[in-house]
């Protein structure tokens, strides 16, 4: 099985940038989307769908915010667990399938002056819980921006990033902790020492550059970890500020 995650800054822009060639190309079983910015109504009404998938969407309560998409394989059997009560930005999705259960997950970005740190660190330790419930009835895997840059290896520019958004000491011992409840970040146990980023600033030539962040992953239950045949970044694919990662089991 193949599953790819991917923050697309909004599903408008990347379907005309070349979206369904991109699916049609990659062939891939799972397609996790964040930051889709569209509200319910208004996708709706304009006919947006994907037909030749299962679709799950999470909108964001906000017109034009955040949320979540997922598209399964038509054939696959999964069931979609419900909507979170304290998620009203469309974060997280929830998709039970026969041998596991993933998790399509938006993090909130902790924001210029930290102004959503805390907001972000409630909404993480919420999350963690909510996964940890989950895994007593299968294995899970967790993807999408995680919006932090866990070690210095994960970000071209460490030293000058020390206490901004995504670097703070807070978000990284935050996902010191995820990973020490028995989480596994696949990217890094499949390449320990690779230099790969999944997002670049808009600003000053960041991509052409790769003066990047790693800050989209895929995480699964340690129980699992033995089932990743790859891990990895696709840092050639444009349409986004992001780029998408992936995993095949």
């Amino acid at each position: 099985m193949k599953l790819i995650s991917w923050n697309i800054n909004g599903i408008r822009a990347v379907i005309k940038k070349g979206l369904l060639d991109y699916l049609k190309k990659e062939k891939a079983e799972v397609f996790c989307f964040q930051e889709i910015k569209i509200a319910e109504v208004a996708r709706i009404k304009e006919g947006l769908e994907f037909s030749d998938w299962q679709e799950f969407w999470n909108s964001a309560e906000r017109p034009g915010y955040s949320g979540t998409l997922t598209l399964v394989k038509k054939g696959i059997k999964v069931g979609y667990l419900h909507k979170l009560k304290w998620d009203d930005e469309g974060r997280i999705q929830a998709l039970e399938f026969e041998k596991f259960i993933l998790v399509n997950v938006y993090f909130p970005n902790a924001n210029h002056e930290l102004s959503r740190l805390e907001f972000k660190m409630k909404f993480n330790d919420k999350l963690l819980a909510y996964l940890k419930k989950l895994e007593k009835k299968k294995p899970v895997i967790i993807c999408g921006d995680y919006n932090v840059a866990h070690e210095e290896i994960d970000l071209a520019r460490p030293k000058e990033n020390v206490g901004n958004p995504g670097f703070t000491d807070e978000e990284r011992a935050w996902m010191n902790k995820f990973l020490d409840k028995g989480f596994t970040d696949t990217f890094r146990y499949k390449h320990p020492d690779s230099i790969k980023y999944s997002w670049w600033s808009y600003r000053a030539g960041a991509r052409a550059r790769n003066v990047g962040w790693r800050i989209d992953y895929f995480c699964v239950s340690s129980s699992i970890k033995n089932k990743i045949k790859k891990a990895y970044i696709q840092n050639d694919v444009l349409g986004s500020d992001h780029c998408p990662v992936g995993i095949e089991m």
